[in-house]
């Protein structure tokens, strides 16, 4: 019976003998994806491939027998330009795709801004309610005055009808004779 080392977890030594992949970002891959298809759309690449392909057929049609590369019919011109292309469309599907996931988590954020943009202009819209409602109670100014007026036209009012009761009701002078 073989011994067991009691000092290690039992999974510990299978996992040192498992081989260990290299972690892969996938964020880093969709970057260098991105790069490749931004670059794909410039009319820099665009000139370079055609550079290339011009370069290419003259090359083939106007060097040596002996030098020349594709001899049947550019075959092997097309077979790069078919593997570019199928290695350039997933590229751009996956920037597309990357874009897309960007897109639609900034539209959730803008979605949520105008919620909140909305919920506080609704509490912004009760507070001005509530404030001209208050205003509404509260005497203002002008109507104080008016009061204050009013008052003091009824007090004196009431002290000339007072004074006026203050003359009826003394006896009149006696006149000496």
């Amino acid at each position: 019976m073989a011994e067991r080392s009691l000092d290690r977890p039992k999974g510990e030594k299978r996992q040192l003998l498992r081989r260990r992949r290299p972690s892969s970002n996938p964020d880093r891959s969709g970057q260098w994806a991105e790069g490749i298809a931004r670059f794909l759309g410039t009319p820099s690449f665009i000139i370079y491939l055609t550079l290339f392909v011009a370069l290419w057929i003259g090359w083939n049609l106007l060097a040596p027998d002996n030098l020349v590369f594709d001899h049947w019919g550019f075959v092997a011109l097309t077979l790069m330009l078919s593997l570019q292309a199928s290695y350039a469309a997933p590229l751009i599907l996956l920037a597309q795709n990357r874009q897309a996931d960007r897109d639609r988590v900034a539209a959730e954020q803008d979605r949520q801004r105008a919620e909140r943009s909305l919920a506080d202009t609704e509490y912004l819209a009760r507070e001005v309610a509530s404030l001209r409602q208050a205003i509404n109670e509260t005497a203002t100014r002008d109507f104080v005055r008016s009061e204050l007026r009013a008052l003091l036209e009824e007090m004196k009012a009431a002290d000339d009808e007072g004074a006026e009761r203050d003359k009826e009701s003394r006896p009149a002078p006696r006149s000496s004779r």
